[in-house]
């Protein structure tokens, strides 16, 4: 016979089980809620793309079926919607960003202006992982990226957080081009429209980014412009012709260059602010999981001209932890006085 005494007992033990079980993720209430993603940037460019299709594609797999809305903070080349995130912005599970690729490394070199720590954001999963592609107009003369040599070529950029203001200056530091940084664009879109239009000669964005835009300037039909250099981890399958910085640059300059390519590791995904709830973490990583194999979002992505090379939430996370713990001090103030003088 149980008596008052042991039941007491196991009602304690059961409570003290049931607290330190993990949260499910339907234990987060996303009923009749509206979900924001953020991004740093322009809505044409790729962030506002990849963004639109995880609020129309993700939704239908969050518990509860929120709306979802994505929201445009540009600034610096991300770096404003960044420190609204790692400050100002509300850590309730409703809350989201599409983090810059350059957010590692902008945390490292520029630690001053950076204020945040990528570390304790909660990464949900990245839909793509993509080089920075230098691309130039043809009527520069610029054939290969040898030329940059000798030839100065205005390009343009969106802020000192950005690939297309971090890569040319650090090529040109590291390659002895000569490229021209001209700032003042507000997001990437209008930066391939000034490219387009003359007022700039070029730039430095993630593939898909002109595949996407302005896949015609590649054709030989068009031969508009021409990419001629690529940087980043891997080859990108579309360009096995354009070489890697990795293997052009002096072998003094491969830590560096190994850590500025760490950015495109990051892509373009989803990520949380630090304090999120761990329900809201565990709901979001799930539904990502099933929209990224879902075949109508891939269907979607094809039709954008978007490309779909996935990862987890913690996958995401061991990269930027690895690339913020590892990368030595040295690599990075000497990658920071390249690209930033200081």
């Amino acid at each position: 016979m149980i008596g008052r005494k042991t039941i007491g007992l196991l009602g304690t033990a059961l409570l003290a089980t049931a607290i330190s079980l993990p949260a499910k993720a339907a234990d987060f209430d996303f009923k009749d809620k509206q979900v924001k993603i953020v991004i740093g940037f322009g809505v044409g460019g790729t962030y506002g793309k990849y963004a639109q299709m995880f609020a129309d594609h993700m939704k239908k797999y969050i518990p509860g079926g929120p709306t979802v809305i994505v929201e445009s903070r540009p600034g610096a080349g991300g770096l404003t919607a960044l420190n609204y995130v790692g400050n100002a912005m509300v850590a309730d599970g409703y809350n989201y960003f599409v983090p810059p690729d350059t957010t590692a490394i902008v945390q490292l070199m520029q630690p001053e202006k950076a204020k945040y720590d990528a570390r304790k954001f909660h990464w949900i999963g990245t839909a793509n992982q993509t080089n920075v592609i230098v691309v130039v107009r043809t009527d520069t003369g610029v054939k290969k990226w040898e030329d940059l040599r000798n030839t100065e070529v205005p390009m343009g950029n969106t802020g000192l957080a950005s690939t297309a203001y971090i890569i040319p200056s650090f090529v040109n530091g590291v390659l002895g081009t000569k490229m021209k940084i001209v700032s003042g664009y507000k997001g990437s879109a209008k930066v391939g429209l000034a490219v387009d239009q003359g007022e700039v000669r070029g730039a430095a964005f993630n593939w898909l980014f002109w595949k996407s835009g302005f896949e015609r300037w590649f054709t030989k039909e068009d031969a508009f412009a021409v990419p001629v250099l690529q940087v980043g981890y891997f080859k990108d399958p579309d360009l096995a012709d354009v070489p890697m910085m990795q293997d052009v640059a002096d072998p003094k300059y491969k830590p560096m260059v190994n850590f500025i390519g760490t950015l495109g590791l990051i892509g373009r995904g989803l990520a949380a602010p630090a304090g999120t709830p761990e329900p809201a973490v565990k709901a979001m990583r799930a539904a990502w999981e099933k929209m990224v194999a879902d075949p109508a979002f891939l269907a979607d992505a094809k039709k954008r001209k978007l490309r779909i090379i996935a990862s987890s939430g913690e996958e995401v996370q061991k990269a930027v932890n690895d690339a913020l713990d590892n990368a030595k001090p040295e690599v990075v103030a000497a990658a920071s006085k390249i690209v930033y003088g200081k």
